[in-house]
């Protein structure tokens, strides 16, 4: 099974040369995308200077400016599905994400029934580390406003540490998956959960990023209240399911439970 983790980045060379070779290291036939966005301080430079180092297994598409989170993983999904990856992965750059959870969410999918896992930090032994009282603040009151808003049943709804099949993410209309930040991250939880794919929580231990800059604003953080709004109204009166499928799945039943099944489909 080919497997594919994709790795945004913008001015990430402190972290860009460890996170690789922590992911390169485990080897269990990892590959990685970095998708950079003409990082200013030359992140897309050392990137492309360690492809020697790792040949046919580190590849590198890069966009001509700061065009976004959601979009760069857009780029990365329809990049890794025309290159027959079966299982494609989203990881943050800076050790927020430990690599060594990858597998973790691996087996979720390919052993544990899933179509989609999620590294999650609100199930029952996943935690955060080194963040301040406001961040997680904004983290659990996002997550309930998001479960209250679109009855989403996953704890942690704006997670970034998520492992796709290939079929859920070829069954998404992808460019109609508009957002930037939070509302992402959502939107394609929602999606997949819509779409009738079992999704599962994989507890992970989440810590604040040591080097380099957050890329949090206010802007996604007003992206991620109306952009949860928006999904929800979408969903209730605009065929929601006709306009993000890309194929004829259907949802059957569904469980309610954040580290079990969630939703189960058929075609």
């Amino acid at each position: 099974m080919k497997k594919i983790v994709i790795i945004p980045t913008y001015n990430e060379k402190e972290n860009i040369t460890s996170i690789l070779d922590a992911v390169f290291s485990l080897n269990q036939g990892y590959h990685v995308l970095v998708v950079d966005d003409n990082s200013p301080d030359g992140t897309g430079q050392i990137v492309r200077n360690l492809i020697l180092t790792y040949p046919g297994q580190l590849f590198l598409e890069e966009r001509t400016g700061k065009l976004g989170l959601g979009t760069a993983y857009i780029h990365g999904f329809k990049w890794s599905l025309n290159h027959g990856y079966d299982y494609i992965f989203e990881m943050d750059a800076d050790f927020s994400h430990n690599p060594a959870d990858l597998e973790n969410l691996y087996l979720a999918c390919k052993e544990g029934g899933a179509d989609m896992s999620v590294g999650s930090r609100y199930v029952e032994g996943g935690k955060i580390l080194n963040w301040p009282l406001d961040r997680h603040l904004y983290s659990r009151g996002g997550a309930i406003y998001t479960r209250i808003i679109t009855w989403l049943p996953i704890k942690d709804p704006t997670a970034g540490f998520v492992c796709y099949s290939s079929e859920v993410l070829s069954s998404i209309k992808l460019d109609q998956i508009n957002f930037v930040g939070y509302a992402f991250q959502i939107a394609m939880k929602f999606t997949a959960w819509k779409l009738g794919f079992i999704i599962k929580e994989v507890p992970i231990t989440f810590q604040d990023r040591k080097v380099g800059q957050s890329k949090m604003s206010s802007k996604i953080l007003k992206e991620g209240m109306l952009g949860v709004l928006k999904i929800q109204f979408q969903s209730l009166f605009g065929a929601y399911r006709k306009r993000v499928s890309g194929n004829s799945a259907k949802v059957i039943r569904a469980k309610f439970s954040s580290d079990k099944d969630v939703v189960a489909k058929t075609k």
